[in-house]
């Protein structure tokens, strides 16, 4: 099973930029859909980006054009660059990894999980 630690988080007003990082450790992810969620208080755990092992990406309409997925498998490590940071993108955001081949939004399709790194955007 793999392990899987974010990094990046922080405080960044409105308008700015953070780049997060997931790195794995305990299994090579290169043949795993990787993703990152977000989950704000109060609110459910939602798709934010996608990447399957072949490197299609797939973002969630809110952060289309704003946030960028990339992966580095020979590194094991996932990415998500975030662009024009905006007060809605405030969250705890998580790294995930799917045995599926095709790649999927939901939740439950995840196979194991980081434990999140927050980001607060601030006016």
């Amino acid at each position: 099973q793999a392990q899987l630690v974010e990094s990046g988080g922080g405080l960044v007003q409105a308008g700015g930029s953070l780049t997060l990082s997931c790195a794995a450790s305990g299994r090579t992810f290169k043949s795993d859909g990787l993703a990152w969620f977000r989950q704000a208080p109060g609110k459910e755990r939602e798709f934010v980006a996608g990447i399957k092992w072949i490197g299609q990406t797939y973002y969630a309409n809110s952060v289309k054009g704003r946030f960028t997925i990339s992966r580095d498998d020979a590194k094991n490590m996932l990415f998500l660059k975030m662009d024009n940071l905006k007060l809605e993108d405030t969250a705890r955001y998580f790294c995930a990894g799917t045995y599926r081949v095709t790649m999927t939004t939901a939740v439950t399709d995840y196979d194991y999980w980081g434990q999140g790194t927050q980001v607060t955007v601030s006016s």
